[in-house]
């Protein structure tokens, strides 16, 4: 058994080129997953969808089981709210009618994995691109992961009692026109949780859309630790620290 679990171990937390080709696996199967939830919510419930569902919940089950089996923090793992998401995307995979629409929840966990520090060294040391555009990626990131929860919410507080949303293409044009305080109201949200929904949306929208405007228009950073006062992130052409003057030896693959 512990031989077992240090397998896995190695697999989830190790730096071999198997551990990372395993890590880039699971994102690529998390961004499937939530390709198939927007996917499938245009489309009648038939025999296959459900039988994608059980295969998708078992193998997040399996993967849920085997990130718990091999922490050494069991119980302050269960308290994160990435794991409620994960167990709420299996129950909305395995037991449909009990948790349906909790399944957009696993974009979280893509975010989650996104921000594990090895799989950011390996896109770092694989991605030249990466190392140029982190912070404008991230915050890409940041904004599409809140407006497909967003959008998730919207669908499934709002299509059983509102017709005009009747599928997600309906709440992402809402959650976008709110988000951007265009406002056209040919759709909008009745009730108090409706308004509640759209000025979550408007407010946490606009603030994380002017990140992302602000990571595109300031210069770019590389992150390079200052080996004096350990300043992560410099000018990509920094020959110095702007906290302390330490001369720097930035790598440069020589590109403008």
């Amino acid at each position: 058994m512990a031989g077992f679990r240090g397998s896995l171990q190695q697999l989830y937390e190790g730096a071999t080129p198997a551990a990372y080709r395993f890590r880039y696996a699971l994102l690529a199967f998390d961004i499937g997953t939530i390709l198939f939830i927007v996917g499938t919510s245009f489309i009648a419930r038939e025999r296959w969808v459900e039988t994608c569902d059980i295969v998708f919940g078992l193998i997040i089950l399996i993967d849920f089981a085997a990130r718990l089996f091999i922490s050494d923090r069991r119980w302050r793992d269960l308290m994160h709210p990435a794991t409620w998401a994960d167990i709420a995307a299996i129950v909305s995979f395995l037991a449909p009618i009990v948790g349906e629409g909790a399944g957009f929840l696993r974009i979280l966990r893509t975010l989650r994995l996104l921000r594990s520090y090895r799989l950011l060294a390996q896109l770092r040391a694989d991605s030249g691109y990466f190392r140029r555009y982190e912070e404008v990626i991230f915050a890409v990131i940041n904004l599409a992961v809140f407006i497909y929860v967003m959008t998730a919410v919207v669908y499934e507080t709002q299509y059983p009692v509102n017709k005009e949303v009747a599928n997600y293409a309906d709440a992402l044009y809402f959650t976008v026109t709110a988000l951007t305080t265009t406002g056209f109201g040919d759709i909008t949200l009745p009730g108090t949780t409706g308004r509640l929904i759209t000025v979550a949306i408007m407010i946490f929208g606009v603030t994380l859309f002017f990140n992302l405007a602000r990571a595109l228009i300031s210069p770019n950073k590389v992150r390079f630790a200052c080996p004096d006062c350990g300043l992560q992130r410099h000018d990509a052409d920094a020959v110095h620290c702007k906290a302390c003057g330490r001369t720097l030896n930035i790598p440069d693959e020589g590109h403008v």
